[in-house]
């Protein structure tokens, strides 16, 4: 391969390269939207009314592509996965059972090992979906419903390499993916079943009382003065002392509440019971509450803590939103 004769690295040039890629691409989303008919429709009644798996197949970088649309459709209440196209010809389409309904991706419509495989799936009679970019393709006359994914031109400087219809196929997959969710009123509930692992799934999964702080919690009395009660803060180490009066939780008295104490009154101030400077009505939050609903209920109140109560409203631990 010839080296190129120059290379422009110079910043500018090399940012407005990008800027044109990104431009572009974001054109042909436009574009795509405009694309959109019936046939998506059908297809989507296609993929809800089939009792068997949705199998995707490509070649090549719509391959590629395809193994990302099985993976979230799979991710997201449609069985789903990636069917080689070269290795069904030599023995894998005995995955593919009839219940099944397939989506076939060629931008051409033409690609070799999909129009080898076209006779055996038509013997097969499974649904079948094209996404292609080219409605008159041998793959788009052979399938039950056409996605046009078709562009005007690759980003490709050449118009060569699969760029802005790649993206198109993916985004195409996506749309697939989201109106099928809203179909089957996917919830973060069911998202997390099929995410157990990772961070993601941990908040999707885990409630608050599987991480709260329950042990050695800053408690005292509302008689306590307020000397004391900083003793309990300091040994709790949560920066808040719970102040309850047998087992009924009263108020809390928190690191800025002393601060804001101290500033109004400095010296008569330790010898005040916590119970004049406690914060009635604290925030709480039942134990049984998902992580993700108590992380959202922090943030939308502003506040790095909660208390955590049981179905008796009896306190059961402490949260922070450091917690997860």
């Amino acid at each position: 391969m010839s080296a190129p004769t120059s290379l422009n690295t110079d910043t500018d040039a090399l940012i407005a390269s990008a800027q044109r890629t990104l431009s572009t691409q974001a054109q042909a989303l436009a574009n795509l939207a405009s694309q959109v008919t019936e046939e998506f429709a059908k297809a989507v009644r296609m993929i809800l009314d089939s009792k068997g798996r949705t199998i995707i197949c490509g070649m090549g970088k719509s391959g590629l592509i395809g193994k990302k649309i099985a993976a979230t459709l799979a991710s997201t209440g449609t069985p789903s996965f990636f069917l080689h196209p070269g290795e069904a010809f030599h023995g894998d389409l005995g995955m593919i059972q009839a219940e099944d309904t397939l989506i076939l991706i060629s931008y051409s419509g033409e690609t070799e090992e999909l129009m080898r495989l076209l006779p055996s799936l038509q013997s097969f009679g499974n649904p079948s979906i094209a996404l292609v970019g080219n409605m008159d393709s041998t793959l788009a006359k052979h399938c039950d419903c056409v996605l046009d994914i078709s562009v005007d031109r690759e980003t490709c400087p050449n118009n060569l390499a699969p760029t802005t219809s790649t993206t198109m196929t993916t985004a195409m997959g996506d749309a697939l993916a989201v109106a099928l969710m809203e179909c089957r009123a996917f919830q973060p509930h069911d998202f997390a079943r099929f995410h157990p692992g990772g961070s993601l799934g941990r908040k999707l999964l885990t409630r608050v009382k599987d991480i709260m702080h329950k042990q050695g919690l800053p408690v005292c009395s509302p008689s306590t003065n307020l000397k004391d009660a900083i003793s309990v803060m300091t040994q709790g180490r949560k920066g808040v002392v719970l102040v309850q009066q047998e087992d009924t939780l009263l108020g809390i008295f928190t690191d800025g509440d002393l601060r804001r104490a101290m500033l109004k009154d400095s010296d008569g101030m330790m010898h005040k019971n916590i119970a004049d400077l406690m914060t009635l009505n604290p925030k709480t939050i039942n134990e049984n509450v998902m992580i993700v609903e108590a992380e959202e209920q922090m943030l939308r109140d502003k506040i790095t803590l909660l208390v955590v109560v049981n179905d008796d409203q009896k306190v059961s631990g402490i949260l922070e939103i450091y917690d997860r």
